[in-house]
C-alpha cells in the first residue's frame, strides 16, 4: 500500500502523566535491567485478551533488534503481548539503530527498530532477505523528544539555543561560563567548570536526528551535517543511550543528547532550548507532540517517513525529536515468523498500544498517521 502525502495533521491527544504500568517498566532500566521473559506464569483469559485489544498470532520466536529510543517502550509493548499471548516470545536487543538495520538486512531479526528511514541502497538491499519480490519499509510507531541531559551541581534550569548547542559538541565552546551560554540564562551563576561534551559511539539514529537539528537550525555553525555516525572532533564517546546517559550522570560539566525516557529515569536535569518564539521549550510529551503534529509525509519512492520541522518557531514546540520506525518486508517475510510479527505490530499501532505510551518521556503519533500504519502492516505477507 502506497501512503499518499498530506500537508496537515491532526494531532492525538497525549496525556503527561505517568501510568502504573509505565512506572514498573521505567524502573526496570534498559540495559541490564529485567527484561520480558515472554513466558508468563498462566495464560491470560480472552477476556484480558480483549481488554488490551491483542489479537495472538500463531505462536513464535520473534527476534529483533535496534533503536534504544524504543526500548523502553518495546519492552512495556512485550510485556502486554506475550501475557495474553504466552506461545510466542519476541526479544528486543536495543543495540542501536545502525546494528537494527544490519541485523535486519542480514536476515538475523524478524523486524528492526530505528530512529532514522532506511536509505535508498538499503531498501534496494532489502531485496535479498525479502522474498517474492519484496523490498523493507518503514512503519513509524512513536515519537520522542530528544532531551539534552546535562550535569552541574547546583543549576537545576538552563536554557540553549541551537547555535551554541552547535559550538559545545564541536569542541568551539569549552567552558560552562562561556559567554555565549551567559547570555541565555542572564542571572545564573555559571561555574567556570570544563564542558565534557558526549557522544554516542555506535550507529545511532539519535546521533542521526540530533544532527540533523543542529544542521537545521544551526548551519552556519555545525559543518558536519547529519549521520548515524558522530563526525565532529573532540568529546568523549559513549555506547548506546543507556551508556551516555550513565556517563552524564556520573560526570561533573557533562552534556549529551539522550531521549527524554533516559534522562527521566536517572533524574539527569535537561535544557530547555530557546528557538525564537516567546519562551524557551523544555522536552516533554507534550512539546514534543506539539512539534511531531507538524511533520510532513514525504515520499521516498518505498514507503512512509516523516519529515520533522527542526527550526520550528511555534509556541510550545520543542524542535529536537525523532520518529522511531519498526522495519519490515512489505512482501517476503519469513513464514514462521509472520503472523506473530503482524499481531504484535498491529498491537503496538493500534489506539491501546499508543495509550500505553501515553506515560512521559514518548509522544504518540497524530491518529490519522497511526491509521494509515495500521492499514499497511494489515497488507504484510
Amino acid at each position: 500500500m502506497k501512503l499518499q502525502r498530506k500537508s496537515g495533521l491532526s494531532t492525538l491527544a497525549v496525556g503527561s502523566a505517568l501510568v502504573s504500568g509505565a512506572l514498573v517498566l521505567t524502573a526496570c532500566g534498559s540495559k541490564g535491567g529485567p527484561q520480558p521473559s515472554g513466558r508468563p506464569s498462566m495464560a491470560a483469559s480472552p477476556a484480558a485478551t480483549a481488554a488490551i485489544g491483542v489479537k495472538c498470532g500463531t505462536a513464535a520466536a520473534v527476534p529483533a533488534s535496534g533503536s534504544t529510543a524504543q526500548e523502553f517502550a518495546m519492552q512495556f509493548w512485550i510485556r502486554n503481548y506475550t501475557r495474553v499471548c504466552p506461545g510466542t516470545r519476541i526479544s528486543y536487543d536495543g543495540n542501536g539503530s545502525g546494528a537494527g538495520q544490519n541485523d535486519f538486512l542480514n536476515g538475523r531479526t524478524a523486524f528492526a527498530g530505528s530512529d532514522s528511514a532506511l536509505s535508498a541502497a538499503q531498501i534496494s538491499q532489502s531485496r535479498s532477505v525479502c522474498s517474492n519480490g519484496g523490498h523493507a519499509v518503514d512503519l513509524p510507531v512513536v515519537g520522542a523528544p530528544i532531551a539534552i541531559g546535562y550535569n552541574l551541581p547546583g543549576i537545576r534550569k538552563l536554557v540553549l539555543d541551537a547555535p551554541t548547542l552547535a559550538k559545545i559538541f564541536a569542541s568551539q565552546i569549552t567552558k560552562w561560563n562561556d559567554p555565549a551560554i551567559a547570555k541565555l540564562n542572564p542571572g545564573t551563576n555559571l561555574p567556570s567548570t570544563p564542558i565534557q561534551a558526549l557522544h554516542r559511539s555506535d550507529s545511532s539514529g539519535t546521533t542521526d536526528n540530533f544532527t540533523s537539528y543542529l544542521s537545521a537550525a544551526a548551519a552556519s555553525a555545525w559543518p558536519y551535517g547529519h549521520n548515524k555516525e558522530w563526525a565532529a572532533k573532540g568529546g568523549r564517546s559513549a555506547k548506546g543511550s543507556s551508556g551516555l546517559a550513565e556517563q552524564v550522570k556520573k560526570t561533573v560539566g557533562a552534556i549529551g543528547y539522550v531521549e527524554l525516557t533516559h534522562a527521566i529515569t536517572r533524574n539527569v536535569p535537561t535544557v530547555s532550548i530557546a528557538t525564537g518564539a516567546s519562551t524557551p521549550v523544555a522536552p516533554s510529551v507534550l512539546t514534543a507532540s506539539k512539534a511531531i503534529a507538524e511533520a510532513k509525509i514525504t515520499d521516498t519512492g518505498a514507503d512512509l517517513v516523516l519529515g520533522l520541522d527542526y527550526t520550528t518557531r511555534a509556541p510550545g514546540a520543542y524542535p529536537i525529536d525523532m520518529v522511531t520506525y519498526e522495519i519490515v518486508c512489505d512482501k517476503g517475510n519469513k513464514p514462521a515468523t509472520l503472523s506473530a510479527t503482524k499481531a504484535f505490530l498491529t498491537y503496538i499501532a493500534d489506539s491501546q498500544g499508543q495509550q500505553d505510551l501515553s506515560f512521559q518521556g514518548y509522544a504518540t503519533l497524530p491518529a490519522t498517521i497511526v491509521e494509515k500504519v495500521r492499514n499497511e502492516i494489515n497488507t504484510l505477507s
